[in-house]
């Protein structure tokens, strides 16, 4: 026994080096793979003049937009989250990241946790799983459009490439820009008589834009157009090269149309999807939505180019379009383009935009194929509506609003008094209802009830759009799926005819997002798996618009939704399982 001890001992101790080195290589190897990026934000109010116009705007560690979240994928992403704003709630969407496993780290305020209240600091963790470009926003409130935004791209692990070459990646945040603030806005909606929040006062790219100082009216000393801040945002490129800009609209209201003056763009990504290649002139780009394109620096090195925005869909004949430089090295990157920029499209032409929603298809070595046939239809009608004299959106004439206590929280906890049990409808009176005219009944209804889904069935949801309360006006409307992405499956004019329309479904190559544009008068099919276990929003990304009413919440396997963190609780008949 002494002996095969000794034994033992000494074949341990002989081994022992390869076996540390094993450890070793096993832990970097895990660390190569995967990596935790900790991200420590603080977020509080300033005074800021992004388009030249002072007021307050919330900042990340002091900056508008906030800081890019770079990662590869696979890795977690941990962000500490102090909040002093002293005086508001927060809460911050990680948009476009799917939350598999950690459907509380969506950060939806009213759906996955409660808001983070003034002077709390909260932790969210979750990982990144699909490369491409994301975005993340606050979700609370009207507060996006405050300036609590930013970049989330996610990189192909080291050795593994896109089907598309480049030599440089930039990032161009698209937003538009209010000078009242979101409460102000917000008290307008909802209030007798209705005040709209009107058209926003500038364009900004990469966080700065150009408002007209000069008009009258204006504050002394509110508005300086020296300001350095609002300086156009200039991107320097070497000629000849190819660039790869990841473009992300962020904006509260406005559809965009995206051009850089003299360059032709080609689209290779949307939404985290690789697209079939094909070539723009100019890239229409709505609310919530990201787009990666190529831009080759081929023309006349001996100038700049201008890079603008212009709002469409809309007559938004006061808003400052976007502007910025493309800047040829080594040309001063603040010196001017010689040229007047881009006049860009009309804003009512509602064709070449429904052509480019068409026109995008998965890459051919990217394709993710979609169940041939779905278990359940869900048409919805979006619509403005009156609710006791107050100006509200809806879908199937119920416009939502939150309960008191998340729904994820109510669900897994069993507490299914604080929200409405009985269904949404799967649909409308679509044989008698006129989607060209303003409703003969425009009364609606107020509902927190949800959409339970049969975990692991297939969903189509057919969005409707209609004439507003407006005589001769239908508005686009992008709408988000949260904890998902869905093959879409085809665009039309008109009102969906669910035996003809539907006979003509794109099942081949269908693009897969998670942001999709309604065009007026038109309808949108999409089609997704409700595979993810937990709490989901789908609404429209205009804030006002979903303030206002213009969304629905889904539930999926809420019996596999592991167990909640404390962290999300405190609010609403949550406080009584919250124990700091």
């Amino acid at each position: 026994m002494v002996e095969f001890l000794k034994n033992r001992r000494s074949s341990v101790i002989k081994w022992f080096p390869y076996l540390l080195l094993l450890c070793f290589c096993s832990v970097l190897f895990t660390s190569a793979e995967a990596k935790i990026r900790h991200h420590k934000w603080e977020l509080k109010y300033e005074f800021k003049s992004p388009d030249c116009f002072k007021k307050l705007v919330i900042t990340i560690n002091g900056r508008s937009p906030g800081p890019t979240i770079n990662a590869e994928v696979g890795d977690t992403i941990v962000v500490e989250l102090k909040n002093h704003l002293l005086t508001e709630n927060v809460a911050i969407h990680w948009h476009g990241i799917r939350q598999i496993g950690t459907p509380w780290a969506d950060g939806t305020e009213g759906v996955t946790q409660c808001p983070i209240v003034p002077g709390d600091t909260f932790v969210y963790k979750f990982v990144v799983d699909r490369p491409g470009t994301y975005l993340y926003h606050a979700h609370y409130g009207m507060q996006r459009e405050s300036g609590l935004y930013g970049l989330i791209r996610v990189s192909l692990p080291a050795g593994e490439s896109e089907p598309f070459s480049y030599d440089y990646d930039k990032g161009l945040l698209l937003n538009d820009w209010y000078h009242k603030s979101t409460y102000e806005q917000a008290v307008g909606l909802n209030s007798k008589p209705f005040v709209w929040v009107g058209e926003p006062q500038s364009l900004l790219i990469n966080g700065r834009g150009k408002f007209n100082c000069s008009k009258p009216g204006i504050e002394a000393g509110v508005c300086n157009a020296t300001n350095p801040d609002c300086s156009p945002y200039s991107m320097t490129v070497v000629p000849g090269k190819t660039y790869r800009l990841r473009l992300a609209s962020f904006t509260a209201l406005s559809a965009l149309s995206f051009e850089i003056e003299g360059h032709n763009m080609t689209v290779v990504e949307a939404d985290g999807h690789n697209v079939e290649p094909f070539v723009v002139q100019n890239l229409y780009i709505y609310s919530g939505e990201t787009y990666s394109v190529l831009v080759k620096a081929d023309q006349d090195p001996k100038r700049n180019y201008w890079m603008s925005t212009k709002i469409v869909s809309r007559d938004a004949v006061n808003t400052t379009n976007g502007l910025a430089i493309f800047n040829y090295y080594p040309n001063h990157p603040r010196r001017n383009p010689p040229t007047m920029p881009p006049a860009g499209p009309r804003w009512n032409d509602t064709a070449p935009r429904l052509a480019q929603s068409l026109a995008i298809k998965s890459h051919k070595d990217y394709i993710h194929s979609p169940p041939q046939t779905s278990d359940r239809v869900i048409v919805m009608l979006n619509t403005q509506n009156r609710i006791d004299g107050f100006v509200k959106w809806s879908v199937n004439n119920v416009s939502f609003g939150f309960p008191h206590t998340p729904y994820l929280v109510s669900l897994k906890h069993n507490l299914l008094h604080t929200f409405d049990q009985n269904p949404p409808p799967d649909g409308y009176d679509s044989q008698n209802y006129d989607i060209n005219s303003v409703a003969k009944n425009v009364n609606a209804t107020s509902s927190n009830s949800i959409y339970r889904l049969k975990f692991n069935t297939t969903v189509d949801i057919i969005l409707q759009n209609a004439n507003t309360m407006n005589p001769n006006n239908s508005e686009t409307h992008p709408w988000h799926l949260h904890g998902h992405d869905f093959w879409v499956l085809g665009y039309g004019s008109g009102k969906f005819n669910i035996s003809t329309d539907s006979a003509n479904y794109n099942l081949v190559n269908p693009i897969m997002k998670n942001t999709v544009p309604v065009h007026p008068y038109g309808w949108t099919a999409l089609r997704f798996r409700a595979d993810n276990p937990g709490v989901w929003l789908f609404h429209c990304h205009i804030e006002s618009h979903f303030f206002m009413g213009m969304g629905v919440v889904f539930e999926e396997g809420i019996e596999k939704v592991g167990k909640l963190p404390k962290s999300i609780m405190g609010c609403g008949e949550s406080k009584s399982l919250y124990k700091p």
